[in-house]
């Protein structure tokens, strides 16, 4: 695996400024991290899909920590019933757009960073468009339908996943990377459940710290990507918990070569195409009975 997934040229081309020399201090007398790491972070583009549970402490933390350019997808506004985990909004924000608010928040938390807003659904028809423009995708979405589109963009175009979820009292996050010789999502779930089988948090709930916790780790996994060997080292060490996964081989998202296979679409869209072919077989095995 490369030192950094940031290009020497890119980070060599940052400079600190006094006031993010002092404002990073902490980071910068770490034998890990140092000028040259904290110049990774700034010449980094990171794509947070989502600025609910998830995204939002991710974001706050990349964002103190000073990931130079944070993109935020999201069509949504902010709820009452929101507030209970989304920590990008306050009371105040309620009907606003999440977008504006995390923007706020972000802002206020690091002025020398870039945020750049995508008022949409992330779908198939922008989902490679917006993460050719990123390093690495941050995926906070509460979807499976999503999940599977992100996992399958980022995998053609061989940018790191940042993947979370979370479920009443449990959750759990990992990056996935086949291009860097790692598992991709369907690697571990080929095919997702059928609709209505797993509630979402509107429907279970959530205990309201523990997209926190999880977010955390995700923001986490991301620096592990842009900084030094060592810190990755420690970094995996402070994350790991059960056995490691491989990479699945036969994973048609993972064996795409030369543009075979590399379309995606919307999984709504794709399971109502399964469905239908699995009928017309039916249909034409009772006909022939």
């Amino acid at each position: 695996m490369k030192r950094s997934i940031i290009e020497d040229k890119r980070s060599n081309a940052m400079q600190l400024s006094a006031e993010e020399l002092n404002r990073y201090s902490r980071h910068l007398m770490m034998p890990e991290v140092t000028p040259d790491g904290q110049r990774r972070l700034k010449a980094a583009r990171v794509l947070c899909i989502g600025a609910g549970g998830l995204g939002s402490p991710a974001a706050l933390y990349l964002a103190a920590a000073g990931v130079g350019t944070i993109g935020i997808v999201d069509f949504d506004d902010v709820d009452l019933s929101n507030l209970q985990r989304q920590i990008l909004h306050g009371t105040s924000d309620i009907g606003r757009g999440k977008l504006e608010s995390a923007q706020d928040r972000l802002r206020d938390a690091n002025p020398e960073i870039e945020i750049e807003l995508h008022k949409c659904r992330f779908s198939s028809s922008n989902a490679t468009e917006l993460v050719a423009q990123y390093d690495l995708i941050v995926d906070g979405s509460d979807n499976f339908p999503t999940r599977y589109l992100s996992n399958d963009v980022c995998v053609f175009a061989r940018k790191p996943n940042v993947y979370g979820s979370v479920f009443r009292f449990e959750g759990q996050t990992t990056v996935f990377a086949p291009h860097l010789g790692g598992p991709c999502y369907r690697c571990l779930f080929p095919e997702p459940p059928a609709p209505g089988t797993v509630p979402n948090c509107a429907e279970a709930g959530v205990l309201g710290v523990l997209p926190g916790i999880i977010g955390m780790l995700q923001a986490i996994g991301e620096s592990n990507n842009f900084l030094s060997d060592r810190l990755r080292r420690i970094l995996r060490g402070a994350r790991r918990s059960g056995r490691r996964r491989p990479r699945d081989n036969q994973c048609a998202r993972v064996k795409a070569k030369n543009g075979e296979q590399r379309d995606v679409c919307d999984y709504r869209c794709a399971r109502r195409i399964r469905i239908r072919h699995r009928a017309n077989r039916r249909f034409k095995t009772n006909s022939a009975g």
